[in-house]
């Protein structure tokens, strides 16, 4: 079984400022190494249910956080950006035969994690099809456009849920839930066990329950917080500035919609 694994850190146990998230600031170092326990234990519950190969993409902000030394010794790991339209996906490709999410998020303008955004902070929210996208989202599509099901999250609770809304088969492992500016998280030695029980159990799950539904079709709006950058948006071939802040762009194969999203937004 070969399984990949892309990792976020504001759905890491316990966060919940800015500061915690960003190298050289206040706790990062406290929050870069519980990210770190927390993917080890998914490749370790991944490897007690099978899996012969993992490969780690660190997808937060750097992409240097993850201390590969606490990973267990067949894991692989993917630092840094590797300038592809999967972004937090990259590595991926058909060969893999399911993907595990840890530390992600809730989107921009959901009020379930005070660390709420979409890709970075210079958007007010991005929509496919109308609804309020997460990076979950994005990256569950890329997925899905692989026929490669997703068998856990963990993360912040409003995401999990959202997930499980989507995908009834995923594993998901609430660590936190957001309260305003705030956050209430469990324990963060509980949340490694939970993950790695999690990761154990969730590839019984049929593969059909964990697969993201891929629409046929993709309408993708983006409300930026400046309106400079949707005059600079415009010029992508196929995208429409519609308001101030606002541009929209369609199409019908998702790698069209990831290239977009890389140049646009």
């Amino acid at each position: 079984m070969k399984i990949f694994i892309s990792s976020d850190m504001e759905g890491t146990a316990g966060i919940m400022h800015w500061d915690e998230t960003e190298k050289g600031k206040e706790c990062y170092a406290y929050f870069s190494n519980q990210m770190s326990r927390e993917v080890a234990a998914a490749c370790q519950g991944a490897i007690e249910a099978g899996a012969e190969e993992i490969l780690v993409k660190d997808a937060h902000d750097s992409a240097r956080n993850i201390n590969p030394q606490m990973l267990p010794k067949i894991v692989k790991i993917l630092r840094g950006w590797a300038k592809h339209p999967y972004s937090m996906m990259a590595g991926i490709d058909e060969t893999y035969d399911g993907v595990i999410f840890t530390g992600y998020h809730s989107a921009a303008e959901m009020n379930t994690n005070p660390l709420s955004h979409t890709m970075n902070t210079k958007n007010n929210y991005v929509k496919i099809n109308g609804e309020l996208c997460s990076e979950l989202m994005l990256n569950s599509l890329t997925a899905a456009y692989l026929g490669i099901p997703v068998y856990m999250v963990t993360g912040d609770r409003g995401l999990c849920d959202w997930m499980k809304g989507k995908c009834p088969g995923t594993t998901v492992v609430p660590v936190s839930e957001g309260v305003g500016s705030g956050s209430i998280s469990i324990h963060p030695d509980l949340a490694v066990d939970r993950i790695k029980e999690g990761a154990k159990k969730a590839f019984e799950a049929d593969k059909k329950d964990c697969l993201f539904p891929l629409p046929e079709h993709f309408t993708v709006e983006i409300s930026f917080k400046d309106h400079a950058r949707a005059t600079n948006g415009k010029w992508y071939p196929g995208c429409v500035q519609t308001g101030a802040r606002t541009v929209q762009f369609e199409a019908d194969d998702y790698m069209d919609v990831l290239k977009f999203i890389y140049w646009v937004l």
